[in-house]
């Protein structure tokens, strides 16, 4: 039949792996034998066909001509993809440089990620989802993306989709890899060199074994190495008007200083406010060198400020091992056996501004006496409580934060027939593991009390001041050493078998049955140093030991109804048990259990053209340090909030002088339930030519129950509504007590998502060889969310940044032209995403040397790079591969969002901070 020969097979590894973004060179050329094999998306082996389910196939040619070097920066590059989690991150956090795939903006707890059909143990700080690290590139053949839910076959968490990486298998021979790539701005170079060798034929010798390596490097971009980077201090215009956006840091070496005051007793007409100055302006007339007026002052706190983010990394530095070995055996023509071991190393460094530090500075020190008394009322020196310096330990050096992580995923099993049955068996032990260190610009308690508290320091004196500290006392208070273990450690058995059934009109029937088990133990430990005071102004990461164990079964039936008509069904249970907690020996939380189901549906009126359609449901069971965890100090809030009207009513004294950032707090709810989802897809695919394909599916989701908590941004808003969200929390270095936010889930949110994948493929030969052009994206419909803490008021971030702080853009786009001649191919891509409306925010306007008397939106432009790469092939054994990403050194557009912490100015999420990069890739099969 044309359809099941040329669209089945063909449009399979060319359609739809061209859906992944580019053409694979050999598709149109060459037809993989038929055989019965499991797809994404189904435990039915069966013959390679377009199915009812869209699965975007990208091959291991497409992989190649991306120039991606990661993972991560491969399937970033999909249009289906929206809400990733990105590297850049680890700039001010302890994310280690993770990277979360997201399928259509639903986030990366709810997509699945697989490694050869089966999990990975999760990121141990971010629940179920993986990262994507810790993924083999060297031996990735191809990635299968499901872009529907499939709670029914795989469970929790693959509510958005699945994406499987199918490793490499039968390999035979030696191929040696390396690869160069260059930014021509300064900074951000990388290199990788990979090895991989196999040897005996599965089929012939009965047995393979596999073995590859790959090293990677990554050197870091300073944020003064771009100009889209480079400062915190960015004047820009916006409808006629100059304005400055200022997102400088009042903490420097010449610090403010902020004053409480002692208020017992006095009637509220009297009761004195809380007061912040700069004493190095207030005896010189001015801000220190190195600083300037900080724009957001207010009389009551006048401070300098400093340019802080200038100091951070853009890109951070990194390496990257990973070994994959595997081996299988061919015991007879039904029993094969297999082992699969994969091991990996990640180490991140990220480099952030120097350590902010509070410094109390004692009434009636020689300090205090000179740069504040003499700057405050009568009444005020005699009801002075606390004076606290806002100090940056700027020449001890930024903040060095190294995160190692290592990874181990071993599979064993075996896959056999009996009596009919396709069965596969396996076992599976997975640990990720992370050792977070800091290596510089943190500070050892006792070392740095003690020159703090030295008759010869100075807070309020800029660098290079008589009584700074000199490099000895530097380099003896700096604190080198880890500060957090974790890992999660999973253990599973799974069992699946298929086989046909009974005959229909339309051909036999087939029904698919598995059943898992898994144990997940996810354990965090502090360093002694971490608790014990060593470390400045340090509070220690919440130390845990959680165990939940999980069993599932389902059943698959497909059903060839007619001839032209195939419907399957599918059904799942799973039970979670409650969260067991080693360190209180205790279990957190209910048993929890949910049953899942899907229908799906494909149909070929004519051998040109395919519909098709599914719905179901599925579910997410939270993770388990939502549930279990305590509330801990969780750092500060990602900006700067002016104090309450609710909490000055409640306890002014808790309060900060100006607008600055608060303290905030993490912990989980026992009382968590799953999270449930509806969802569907429709979708057609038409090939009237040999040479034209085009194909779309419409798919939309419905989460209910959602795991959901108030953002900083509107507890600050609304604190009399979200009054219980707040608490006083004591700064660890001065035990000075403030307001804290705390922030903790809850079931209550619901989402709506919906859009349209779609992909359009024209090839043609010629006689100076062949031509191909693809187009696709992902057109956005809806992405509604409920309000944080709400399940009746819904808002958005379609086009717009929204309170989930990110943006879902409507349109995202790629289109890929290739010509073949001969040795030599040639291709050209456009990656695409349209504008949007940037975050509300309040800046300072120039002409009138006052905030803006109203908050402004930027329009954030559409932002199109070009890519290129040349493929020249010198031998049948050795090809070269050359091209340059973001052709026109396209800089990522302006925003002043508020939410991006150490990284101002720029989204790192949406667009290229490397810019114009120069790659060659080289590989050598012996």
């Amino acid at each position: 039949m044309m359809f099941q020969e040329k669209i089945g097979v063909r449009s399979v590894r060319l359609a739809l792996g061209l859906l992944a973004g580019i053409v694979a060179g050999q598709a149109l050329a060459q037809d993989a034998p038929i055989q019965r094999v499991e797809i994404t998306g189904s435990s039915i082996k069966r013959i390679v066909k377009e199915g009812a389910l869209p699965v975007q196939v990208v091959s291991k040619e497409v992989i190649a001509r991306s120039g991606a070097t990661t993972v991560a920066d491969l399937l970033q590059k999909l249009p289906a993809m929206q809400g990733f989690t990105i590297e850049a991150v680890a700039a001010g956090s302890n994310s280690g440089g993770r990277t979360l795939a997201s399928i259509h903006d639903l986030g990366g707890s709810y997509t699945l990620v697989l490694l050869n059909g089966r999990r990975m143990a999760p990121l141990q700080d971010s629940g179920s989802a993986v990262n994507l690290n810790s993924i083999p590139m060297a031996a990735v053949e191809r990635v299968e993306v499901l872009t529907d839910g499939a709670s029914a076959l795989y469970g929790a968490d693959a509510i958005a989709g699945v994406i499987n990486f199918i490793l490499k298998k039968n390999f035979q021979g030696l191929t040696l890899d390396a690869g160069v790539s260059v930014p021509t701005n300064p900074g951000g170079k990388s290199a990788n060199a990979s090895i991989t060798w196999g040897f005996g034929d599965l089929e012939t010798n009965r047995y393979n074994i596999l073995m590859t390596y790959r090293h990677d490097e990554q050197k870091m971009v300073k944020a003064t190495e771009r100009e889209f980077s480079k400062t915190s201090y960015i004047p820009f215009g916006h409808e006629g008007k100059s304005y400055i956006y200022d997102r400088t840091s009042t903490s420097g070496t010449a610090a403010n200083v902020s004053v409480a005051f002692n208020n017992t007793g006095k009637a509220d007409k009297d009761k004195l406010p809380a007061y912040g100055f700069n004493p190095y302006r207030a005896v010189n007339g001015q801000c220190a060198p190195g600083f300037f007026p900080y724009l957001s002052s207010t009389p009551a706190a006048n401070y300098c400020a400093v340019d802080s983010a200038s100091t951070i990394e853009t890109v951070p530095e990194s390496k990257r091992d990973s070994l994959y070995t595997s081996g299988r055996f061919k015991f007879s023509d039904n029993l094969t056996a297999f082992a699969d071991l994969s091991l990996g190393r990640f180490d991140l460094t990220a480099r952030i501004a120097a350590n902010p530090v509070s410094v109390a500075v004692a009434p009636n020190s020689a300090v205090y006496n000179q740069y504040v008394k003499p700057y405050l009322s009568a009444d005020q020196q005699k009801n002075v409580q606390t004076a606290t310096a806002t100090y940056r330990a700027s020449e001890f050096g930024t903040r060095d934060s190294q995160t190692i992580t290592d990874v181990i995923h071993f599979v064993t099993g075996f896959d056999a027939s009996v009596a009919g049955w396709d069965v596969n068996t396996g076992l599976t032990y997975s640990k990720y593991k992370l050792d977070e260190r800091y290596t510089g610009g943190y500070l050892l308690n006792k070392e740095f009390r003690s020159l703090i508290n030295s008759s010869t320091f100075n807070p309020f004196l800029p660098t290079g001041s008589p009584g700074s500290p000199t490099a000895a006392q530097i380099g003896s208070s700096i604190f080198h050493g880890s500060i957090r273990e974790a890992y999660s450690d999973m253990r599973a058995i799974d069992t699946r078998a298929s086989r046909e059934l009974f005959t229909l009109p339309g051909g036999a029937s087939s029904i698919g049955i598995g059943a898992d088990y898994r144990e997940l133990n996810q354990v965090q430990t502090a360093s002694t140093a971490a608790k014990n005071g060593t470390i400045y102004g340090f509070s220690a990461s919440n130390e845990f030991d959680y165990t939940r164990d999980s069993t599932g079964a389902f059943a698959e039936l497909a059903l060839p109804l007619v001839k032209n008509l195939e419907v399957t069904t599918a059904v799942r249970y799973d039970r979670y048990s409650g969260v067991k907690d080693a360190n209180t020996g205790t279990t957190k939380g209910k048993t929890q259990d949910a049953s899942t189901y899907k229908v799906s549906a494909r149909f070929t009126p004519t051998t040109a053209v395919l519909l098709r359609g599914s719905y179901g449901t599925g579910f997410r069971v939270a993770d388990q340090a939502e549930i279990a965890g305590t509330l801990v100090p969780g750092g500060v809030t990602a900006t700067a909030y002016d104090c309450p009207a609710a909490l000055i009513a409640s306890n002014e004294a808790l309060c900060k002088a100006g607008r600055l950032q608060y303290f905030l707090s993490r912990g989980g709810n026992e009382q968590l339930k799953p999270e449930k989802s509806k969802q569907y897809t429709i979708g057609f695919r038409v090939e009237p030519s040999s040479s034209l394909t085009f194909g779309a599916d419409l798919w939309d989701v419905r989460m209910t129950n959602q795991v959901s908590s108030v953002s900083e941004t509107q507890a600050f808003a609304d604190a009399g509504k979200f009054r219980e969200l707040f608490t006083d929390f004591a700064d660890p270095a001065t035990g000075i007590k403030s307001w804290a936010f705390i922030d903790a889930p809850i079931n209550i949110g619901r989402t709506h998502n919906r859009g349209i994948d779609w992909d359009l493929t024209v090839g043609e030969k010629y006689s100076f060889g062949k031509m191909t052009l693809n187009v696709n994206g992902t057109h956005m419909l809806k992405a509604s969310y409920t309000k944080a803490g709400t399940d009746n008021e819904w808002t958005d971030s379609m086009d717009s940044y929204g309170t989930n702080a990110a943006v879902t853009f409507r349109n995202i786009a790629k289109a890929v032209f290739a010509l073949e001649t001969g040795s030599m191919t040639n291709a050209l891509t456009i990656n695409y995403r349209n504008g949007y409306k940037d975050q509300e925010t309040i800046p300072y306007d120039v002409a009138t040397s006052k905030p803006a008397l109203s908050a402004i939106r930027l329009d954030v432009p559409s932002y199109s790079t070009v890519d290129y790469q040349g493929k020249f092939a010198i031998s049948k054994q050795w090809e070269v591969r050359g091209g340059i990403k973001n052709l026109m050194d396209k800089e990522p557009p302006l925003t002043l969002r508020t939410s991006s912490g150490h990284q101002i100015g720029y989204d790192a999420r949406y667009a290229d901070t490397l810019g114009r990069t120069v790659y060659l890739n080289t590989s050598y099969k012996f």
